[in-house]
């Protein structure tokens, strides 16, 4: 929990502990931190933060971390479990652990993670499976392949899902005006959010807009919310191959209530990503009621359910037409916001925070099952 940092974990964990440590005053947390921490996530009295080095940034402080550091902390806490919301655990620790694991990405795109953090994932995930008492992920489609991939026993794993922030909300249309001005020079556009890595599928979608652009000569940017983690070779050469890449807008990490605003201005997400354990964007897209376009791979159809148009991440034509269709024909736009306003009701953080809480249950108090 790094401040003005967090993505998809990093929100998960902030928000479901939040929530945990609040409803149960009568429990004891520690949490612990690999370096300074803001008492922004000190939620309250009922949490001992402890700071325990070495930072954790390489693989190798990484392994020193969880399995010297740690081990030496909960000696001295003595904690009932030892609650890991980012998929890492010590093995050198005797205590019962939850195992919080967001997606295998890894497993499936090996080429889009550096050499050394791709060994460190494939050897040590296995055996984190094996040894936590409990796992939790984040849909259905994550369990199963947990399961597929280590062959772990499906009654082991819970599904406790992502929520949203309450600030992704509908945007007037004053603000739609002024969102427009300040990222898009007045024009409409479509919103991506997400760290820009060859897993998100821009390659694809640099290619989408360009073909939209060109066979439907319409003025619609396209804006890029995110930091560019690895902008490989091949996303760059998509981009500077453009056409129309003078309508492609890079913002950067934009703070949630900037962009709440810019994905609530939007014509609609575009969120075809060729893997995703959940998918957080669509459900704040659903949530400032504004149309979605996705994948119809991995978890994203269960996430959107009926609420997205679905496209094929390999195909370019899809996404372009799914461009065409959502941003000329105003009924469908509608129809798709009136169905994200039915499905986000199964999303909230106060609902993962209730379900992370019943799988720690279920090792404190059921420890046999």
């Amino acid at each position: 929990m790094l401040k003005n940092k967090l993505e998809g974990i990093g929100w998960f964990t902030c928000e479901s502990l939040k929530r945990i440590v609040v409803s149960h005053p009568e429990h004891e947390f520690y949490f612990i931190f690999d370096r300074k921490y803001n008492s922004e996530f000190v939620f309250a009295d009922n949490i001992t933060p402890i700071v325990v080095g070495p930072p954790a940034r390489h693989p190798l402080l990484h392994y020193i971390w969880y399995e010297i550091s740690i081990p030496r902390v909960l000696k001295k806490i003595n904690p009932d479990i030892f609650i890991s919301p980012d998929a890492f655990l010590s093995l050198s620790s005797k205590y019962p652990d939850l195992l919080i694991i967001h997606d295998l990405n890894f497993e499936h795109f090996p080429e889009h993670m550096s050499f050394i953090w791709r060994k460190y994932y494939k050897y040590f995930t296995p055996r984190y499976t094996k040894k936590a008492k409990r796992i939790a992920t984040v849909s259905e489609f994550s369990k199963q392949d947990i399961v597929e991939q280590y062959g772990i026993d499906p009654e082991k794993i819970d599904v406790v899902y992502n929520g949203s922030g309450d600030n992704f909300k509908p945007v007037s249309e004053e603000e739609k005006e002024q969102t427009r001005k300040k990222y898009s020079q007045g024009c409409d556009y479509f919103v991506f959010v997400g760290a820009l890595n060859p897993r998100k599928n821009l390659r694809n979608i640099f290619r989408a807009f360009d073909s939209f652009k060109t066979n439907y000569r319409t003025n619609i940017k396209f804006v890029v919310v995110g930091e560019k983690m690895y902008w490989t070779r091949d996303i760059k050469s998509a981009h500077e191959k453009m056409k129309h890449k003078a309508d492609v807008i890079f913002t950067g990490r934009l703070e949630p209530e900037n962009l709440s605003k810019v994905i609530g201005s939007s014509v609609a997400l575009v969120y075809t990503s060729f893997f995703e354990g959940f998918g957080i964007p669509i459900i704040e897209a659903f949530n400032a009621e504004v149309p979605v376009i996705t994948s119809n791979v991995t978890s994203m159809p269960e996430i959107a359910g009926n609420a997205a148009l679905l496209v094929d991440p390999e195909s370019v034509e899809q996404i372009t037409e799914a461009m065409h269709k959502v941003s000329s024909d105003k009924e469908l736009a509608v129809a798709l916001v009136e169905k994200g306003k039915l499905r986000r009701n199964d999303f909230s953080w106060e609902r993962t925070a209730e379900n992370v809480w019943n799988s720690i249950e279920k090792i404190i108090f059921k420890p046999n099952k």
